[in-house]
């Protein structure tokens, strides 16, 4: 077991005992990583540090359900992306709020760009594609591509069908490609 992990262990049993400077250093290890993935659903700076917020919030009032079956990391991250996920459904509903470039990469069966200039480049042409794709085409290609989680585990946190949610993002890689060609 590695000292980091350890460590993380103890200052999560001195949360659960209250401390708060515990849980001041559980944060400082973790809200970079949280803000990076709640801002990558709802893509306001605003919006994302609200639901990162809430989701320490969260997790340190249940943090006695915290089993340890996976790391306080991925825990927490879940956390994070289904506070997100119900956040952007809610805005979405009240059409206040639109969902602007989420997928950070693309799976590129073509090749290796040559240098990085080039790789630049072509990660901007799929930011401003990305804004042309379905709202539920991003979300499903970001939490597969990006946050790498599986179908089944996409198929949860979207509340769709397992094959329903396959399909989606099957769709979304082709709909991407196809105005990734055209632009």
């Amino acid at each position: 077991m590695s000292q980091n992990k350890v460590h993380t262990e103890a200052l999560l049993q001195l949360c659960l005992e209250g401390k708060q400077s515990a849980q001041m250093e559980i944060y400082n290890r973790y809200y970079k990583a949280m803000y990076n993935t709640a801002f990558r659903i709802v893509k306001d700076s605003a919006e994302a540090e609200d639901v990162m917020q809430e989701s320490f919030l969260n997790a340190f009032t249940k943090l006695h359900t915290f089993k340890g079956e996976v790391t306080f990391g991925a825990w927490l991250k879940r956390i994070v992306i289904n506070k997100s996920i119900y956040h952007y459904r809610k805005q979405k509903k009240k059409n206040e709020v639109g969902l602007d470039d989420i997928l950070y990469k693309v799976e590129d069966n073509d090749g290796i760009a040559e240098d990085h200039e080039s790789t630049e480049r072509m990660a901007q042409k799929v930011l401003e594609t990305m804004k042309q794709l379905k709202d539920n085409y991003r979300i499903s290609l970001t939490l597969h591509l990006i946050e790498g989680y599986d179908y089944e585990e996409v198929s949860s946190i979207m509340d769709i069908s397992y094959a329903n949610c396959r399909t989606t993002i099957s769709r979304a890689k082709e709909s991407l490609r196809k105005k990734m060609i055209k632009a």
